[in-house]
């Protein structure tokens, strides 16, 4: 079967290759238009589908956090896992995510939640689902998109080493048998989400994971949102 084109990082595009082939992408990739052609709305918006492999290249992955849907308010998602545009109010999460890097690294509570500048440095914001419809939580979650990007955490597991994976939450930390630990590092917590933030918190994860890249002999992550 032909492989899709898909708009995705060259680095990336070779890494997948086969997964674009495979008769469950074409399928979603079909759904897709389909639920467009009918008028519903999807978030992210198309360009941004793939943000997450566009700002962190596979050869630049060194950390990578797990989340699962995208936002499904107007404005809200941008295909980076937990990250909102500038302008746009922070989610629950994403407040309780920067009070513990404020606690645990002593960085200022940021201006907005745009998390970009922690993807440029090689924070992989990775959801478990790429898509969802306005207003409708869970609606893709079953339309192909968790086999891809299982085989997405497979493969960065077996072709790369010593990266880090922060497992927040129930969900997240179900992907753990995806992770060869032998080669990798693995933090786990209660999710960000106000539901479980004090578990959350205290977690240290953004300190243990620079000490983690500093006995690596990488530098460390700059946590503080400029």
């Amino acid at each position: 079967m032909a492989e899709i084109d898909v708009k995705i990082h060259p680095s990336w595009k070779e890494v997948l290759k086969d997964e674009f082939r495979k008769p469950y992408f074409r399928a979603l990739v079909d759904f897709l238009k389909r639920e467009k052609a009918a008028g519903k709305i999807i978030y992210p918006p198309g360009p941004l589908i793939f943000n997450a492999f566009e700002q962190t290249p596979f050869d630049k992955v060194r950390v990578v956090i797990l989340g699962q849907d995208p936002y499904h308010n107007p404005g809200e998602a941008m295909g980076l896992c937990f990250s909102v545009p500038k302008g746009v109010k922070m989610p629950p999460s994403l407040v309780n995510i920067f009070r513990e890097v404020q606690r645990d690294v002593g960085c200022p509570m940021p201006p907005h939640g745009d998390l970009t500048y922690w993807a440029q440095q090689g924070v992989f914001l990775l959801n478990a689902f790429l898509t969802v419809e306005k207003n409708k939580p869970a609606s893709h979650r079953s339309i192909g998109w968790e086999k891809f990007t299982d085989a997405v955490i497979w493969k960065l597991s077996q072709r790369k080493e010593g990266l880090i994976f922060l497992l927040w939450g129930k969900f997240a930390r179900s992907k753990k048998p995806l992770i060869d630990q032998m080669k990798h590092y693995v933090l786990e917590s209660a999710h960000p989400s106000p539901l479980a933030g004090n578990r959350f918190m205290n977690n240290g994860h953004f300190s243990k994971t620079n000490q983690i890249l500093q006995k690596l002999g990488q530098p460390p992550i700059d946590w503080c949102i400029k």
